[in-house]
């Protein structure tokens, strides 16, 4: 997999042609407009947003935000024909090593909604543990998530 810095065309595939089924539709960038903003403005986004490219498709992205104390908290998304099927550990995976090698964090961090079960399963398989909850605001409502941490070797 190869990590490229996310094109303009791509975050606009993604915000407006990636549509999740059932209740993963939370996870369309349409449902926030504040994230959609955010995600399609090249200024907002910066630099830190990298599509993950295999076989020349992009099959997802990474966004990666360095924090104080050698932590970087991670932001992901699967291409919605690809989830489900058995390949989220390697994906994961890949975008570990390329946080690590690029920016050598002590800990990797990431939200979760706690009602994606399918995605808590593959964050722990790799290595996270639980550190907690919260409640977010987002999508028009108020939702619980949970914080992971991925302790680098």
């Amino acid at each position: 997999m190869d990590f490229q810095r996310l094109t303009q065309k791509q975050a606009e595939e993604i915000a407006y042609e990636w549509h999740y089924d059932g209740d993963y539709a939370f996870y369309d960038m349409e449902e926030d407009e504040e994230d959609l903003a955010e995600f399609i403005d090249p200024v907002q986004r910066g630099n830190h947003v990298f599509a993950v490219v295999k076989n020349k498709e992009m099959i997802g992205f990474f966004a990666f935000h360095k924090k104080p104390d050698a932590i970087v908290d991670i932001g992901l998304g699967m291409r919605p024909d690809l989830t489900g099927k058995g390949s989220g550990t390697d994906f994961v995976h890949a975008g570990l090593d390329f946080a690590i090698e690029r920016f050598n964090p002590e800990k990797i961090t990431l939200s979760v909604a706690g009602f994606n079960r399918r995605a808590i399963n593959v964050y722990k398989k790799v290595g996270f543990e639980s550190a907690g909850t919260f409640m977010q605001d987002t999508n028009g409502g108020t939702y619980a998530f949970l914080k992971m941490i991925y302790h680098c070797a």
